[in-house]
């Protein structure tokens, strides 16, 4: 199992980014797909869900209105677009799968860093 982020980097303040994890080693389809972030001393927290079959989204407080989750299942990609971006946003980003069915073991992706600095 295979959970790839990219697209991270350095962006200046209400600057765009747009973060994609691609999938391998299990059924996407299946999967409902997160993004969450952690900066540096803080928790992990959610920022993102999209459902299996992409029909339904969530998204923490911090990202509504500024972020958008969304999937391709041919492609075996999610992706988070990211606009409006602020200092606070910085952290690193991680894709995240567990099956919609059977939500008992999820898959981790290993990381994209998002630093939003002028």
């Amino acid at each position: 199992v295979h959970l790839v982020e990219s697209g991270g980097g350095l962006v200046q303040p209400g600057g765009s980014l747009r973060l994609s994890c691609a999938a391998s080693g299990f059924t996407f389809s299946s999967h409902d797909m997160s993004w969450y972030r952690q900066a540096p001393g803080k928790e992990r927290e959610l920022v993102a869900t999209i459902t299996s079959d992409g029909g339904s989204t969530n998204y923490a407080d911090s990202a509504k209105g500024r972020f958008t989750i969304s999937r391709d299942n041919a492609k075996n990609t999610a992706y988070l677009q990211m606009n409006s971006l602020k200092p606070d946003d910085t952290a690193v980003y991680y894709c995240y799968a567990i099956d919609s069915a059977w939500p008992i073991y999820p898959y981790w992706g290993q990381g994209t860093q998002v630093t939003v600095s002028s």
